[in-house]
């Protein structure tokens, strides 16, 4: 079983089922005590800034800022550089414990040993 996970999850208020599960299996995953990488793309940008995972709404589902603060409290949470460029979001705004990285930084954390990627 992989001890490791990096989960990325592309979709935002979008598609908002796909969006919730990401972030679901990412808290889960670090509660259960896996070392849990999380990465911020496309849509799911947005929620890196303050007070925008409040704004996420699905019946039924745990609240996006529950959940993230589950993943920040034992795992890492990181926003696409070029993500981030793209919607002209800079490392000072963003939610505190939230990292700003690239692809190659992705792709090393994937290919780790021992680990299990996801995408959403």
């Amino acid at each position: 079983m992989a001890k490791k996970l990096v989960i990325k999850v592309t979709a935002g208020a979008d598609s908002p089922e796909r969006c919730s599960q990401a972030f679901t299996v990412a808290a889960v995953a670090v509660a259960s005590g896996v070392e849990v990488s999380m990465w911020l793309t496309g849509e799911s940008a947005w929620f890196a800034l303050p007070g925008r995972a409040a704004e996420f709404k699905l019946p039924h589902a745990a609240p996006l800022p529950d959940l993230i603060e589950g993943i920040l409290a034992g795992g890492r949470l990181t926003l696409c550089t070029q993500c981030a460029a793209r919607r002209d979001i800079a490392p000072a705004d963003v939610i505190d414990g939230v990292r700003i990285a690239g692809a190659q930084v992705f792709v090393q954390e994937s290919l780790a040993d021992d680990t299990q990627a996801l995408v959403y």
